[in-house]
C-alpha cells in the first residue's frame, strides 16, 4: 500500500521505482522486494510497461480490474459501506419512451481451460481478447504446458512480449497444473 499511494503516479498509470528505494521504503532488502514483485506480476496485479535494463528502472502498470477481481471476496472484511460501492448497482428500469443503448454482446467461449482463460481475460480486459488473443486456438495441452496457435509471428512475438504473463496468470488461477504458455504460428 505504501508503494502505490506514495510512489504511484496514477495520471500516467505507472510505477516506476527502483528496487533499492522500495527496499527502503518497506524495511526490508532488495531480494524480499525482487521476490514480492514477481508475486504481483504473476497474479496480474502489476503489468510491465517497459522492462528495466541497462541502469533503467522498469516501469509497471496496474490492472485494477485483476486486483479488484482478486480480492472481492475480502471486501466484506473491511465493511458493507465498501462492497455497496464497488459493486455496480442495477439501475432501475424507466416505464418512459426513453430506449437504452445496448452493450455490446460478449463473444461465447468454450468451456475448457482456454475458453475459459478468454473469458477471464475478456472480462478483464476486452481489448486484448479481441486484438490478440481471440483467433488463439489451443494445438496441445499436457505436461504443464499449453500451446497456443495465433495467425501470424507478429501476433507471436507481440503476445510473448507484453502480454504471455498475463496470460499464464490467468491459466493458473484456472487449472494450477499448467505451468508455461507456448505461442506458435
Amino acid at each position: 500500500m505504501s508503494l502505490i499511494t506514495a510512489r504511484y503516479n496514477w495520471q500516467r498509470d505507472e510505477l516506476c521505482v527502483g528496487q533499492a528505494e522500495i527496499a527502503k521504503m518497506w524495511s526490508v532488502d532488495q531480494r524480499t522486494v525482487k521476490r514480492e514483485m514477481a508475486k504481483f506480476r504473476a497474479l496480474g496485479w502489476l503489468v510491465e510497461k517497459r522492462a528495466g535494463v541497462r541502469g533503467r528502472v522498469a516501469v509497471y502498470g496496474l490492472d485494477v480490474a485483476v486486483i479488484m477481481a482478486d480480492t472481492k471476496a475480502t471486501w466484506e472484511n473491511v465493511g458493507p459501506d465498501l462492497v455497496e460501492r464497488l459493486t455496480p448497482s442495477v439501475a432501475p428500469q424507466d416505464s418512459g419512451n426513453v430506449v437504452a443503448f445496448s452493450k455490446g454482446l460478449t463473444p461465447a467461449f468454450g468451456s475448457d481451460v482456454w475458453g475459459k482463460a478468454q473469458a477471464e481475460l475478456y472480462r478483464i480486459s476486452p481489448h486484448i481478447v479481441d486484438n490478440w488473443l481471440k483467433d488463439a486456438k489451443v494445438i496441445e495441452e499436457g505436461q504443464g504446458a499449453l500451446t497456443l496457435m495465433v495467425p501470424s509471428k507478429f501476433f507471436k512475438d507481440y503476445i510473448e512480449k507484453n502480454l504471455i504473463q498475463r496470460i499464464e496468470g490467468v491459466v493458473r488461477r484456472i487449472d494450477p497444473t499448467i505451468g508455461r504458455i507456448r505461442v506458435e504460428f
